[in-house]
């Protein structure tokens, strides 16, 4: 079972207290970046062992009174339908299911802005369906030379160029549904915008990785690099707080490169600069709060793992690039770990061999590994999880929670009705049958009463598996991983 080693309750303390010194430091407007997730923030939760994945949005409800929200979106996101691995939906539909949910927490979402805009047809019929949903969008193009070109930037052609998002509030906080978005570029073009209208406005960051006063090698730094291959997102050292402090500081590559644009900015609207090293934008607290330092280290060990081999997954259905699989092999080595120190990856594997067919392994929160393999009438997934249902609620192996009489009528439905090839029971449906036999049999309920003890628990299996069992596993909350290996050799892997 893995240790807490985050204390949740005095980072929202020490962080609320950050933010609001930040925010007196400026004048009538700040505009706030939130990087990473301000919901369902699983990466933190698995690296920060103690971490609530909720705890940025009960910070930013208390300013809820002063506070409106404008979400970026990337146009070329929306063009490739790119997908949030966390959740498994695209970015597009990401960004109503954030209005909705801060809407739930009675915040103000003012309106979205595309960013990168070059006339994608997608992006074009986006920006139609928002607002005919009532949501105001805007759109901010690419500037040629950014970020390095200054004089193109901040001039007509440049920020000049973007849309303005019109404000009411004095806190803007800018957010997005992944990395990349260009929230930071939202929040520039908006210090250029503001300017011309005569409002001093102010700058900060609100980023929970890298942890600045963490070293450049620590895993929980070097598990934020793995979790951004896809961006070419680099660690290091802050040269910019070096000089001006003598003083290591940990940062990332984009806000390195994007801080003299920053800089000239501050210069051009007050003269001077407020902050003299990207690190000096951030007000993370992270640091502070850990209180097991092995714990949250080895915790970041195993992100690096899943990380890995969901990677080798997407290269392998053609939605990722060789080259990040070799990044993830640096950070493994950079972090001294391999592959086969994921116990369930090896137990999985282990169980295919004995079986030579598909299989699954889960780590409950004890140690234990409960494996499942394919059988006639079901998945390896499906019976894995009712494996471990039966060990959590002490009921003996040789017990079926499940006849074989409710099964087989449910397999012959599924191909004699509905055209499926594959008779056996996805998780889904073994999760209902289970639901259906409790109602009438003992087993079945204290085995659907074992459920929530499956969050948390790591599992792996031999193959990848079909979209329904990775969602039904997502809602359960067990963090999964899989061989990059299909089981048929069909090139279409439906349900």
């Amino acid at each position: 079972m893995l240790k807490t080693g985050f204390d949740n309750n005095a980072y929202l303390e020490k962080q609320s207290e950050n933010i609001i010194k930040r925010l007196n430091k400026f004048g009538s407007k700040l505009y706030l970046e939130f990087g990473g997730k301000l919901f369902d923030d699983y990466h933190a939760s698995r690296v920060l062992t103690g971490f609530e994945p909720d705890s940025k949005i009960k910070m930013l409800e208390k300013l809820k009174d002063e506070a409106e929200i404008v979400i970026a979106i990337n146009a070329g996101d929306i063009e490739k339908n790119k997908v949030r691995g966390d959740l498994g939906i695209t970015y597009d539909m990401d960004v109503l299911r954030l209005i909705d949910a801060f809407r739930g927490y009675g915040l103000y979402v003012s309106s979205v802005v595309i960013t990168r805009f070059e006339g994608q047809a997608n992006a074009i019929s986006y920006k139609h369906k928002l607002e005919q949903l009532g949501l105001k969008v805007y759109l901010h193009y690419p500037i040629a030379g950014y970020p390095s070109n200054l004089s193109l930037i901040i001039s007509d052609e440049g920020y000049g160029r973007n849309e303005y998002i019109e404000t009411t509030r004095r806190i803007v906080v800018v957010t997005a549904p992944g990395p990349g978005s260009g929230k930071m570029a939202t929040c520039l073009s908006q210090l250029y915008h503001e300017n011309l209208r005569g409002v001093k406005a102010g700058y900060a960051k609100f980023e929970t990785f890298p942890i600045w006063n963490l070293p450049l090698k620590h895993p929980v730094n070097l598990a934020y690099e793995a979790a951004t291959v896809d961006l070419n997102d680099v660690n290091m050292i802050d040269p910019f707080h070096l000089e001006a402090y003598g003083k290591m500081a940990v940062n990332y590559n984009r806000d390195v490169e994007v801080f003299p644009v920053l800089n000239a900015i501050f210069q051009r609207i007050y003269g001077e600069s407020p902050y003299k090293s990207p690190t000096d934008m951030g007000v993370n607290m992270i640091a502070s709060c850990i209180t097991d330092d092995e714990a949250v280290s080895q915790a970041a060990k195993d992100e690096i793992i899943r990380r890995y081999y969901n990677t080798c997954c997407q290269v392998r259905k053609g939605n990722a690039d060789a080259e990040q699989v070799s990044k993830l092999e640096l950070i493994m080595e950079q972090a001294r770990i391999l592959p086969s120190d994921r116990a369930v990856a090896v137990a999985a594997m282990h169980r295919a061999d004995e079986t030579s067919g598909p299989a699954a392994a889960i780590q409950l929160a004890d140690g234990t590994i409960i494996c499942g393999k394919t059988s006639e009438l079901l998945g390896a997934t499906s019976a894995m999880i009712l494996n471990a249902l039966k060990h959590l609620a002490g009921i003996p192996d040789n017990v079926d929670l499940i006849s074989p009489i409710i099964i087989e009528p449910i397999c012959k439905l599924k191909t004699e009705n509905l055209g499926n090839s594959n008779p056996r029971l996805h998780s889904d449906e073994v999760l209902i049958a289970l639901s259906i036999c409790a109602l009438t049999d003992l087993n079945a309920r204290k085995a659907k009463e074992q459920l929530r003890n499956l969050a948390g628990c790591e599992a792996h299996t031999s193959v990848i598996i079909s979209q329904v069992d990775m969602g039904v596993l997502r809602k359960l909350g067990v963090n999964l991983t899989c061989e990059p290996v299909y089981q048929t050799k069909k090139l279409y892997h439906g349900n």
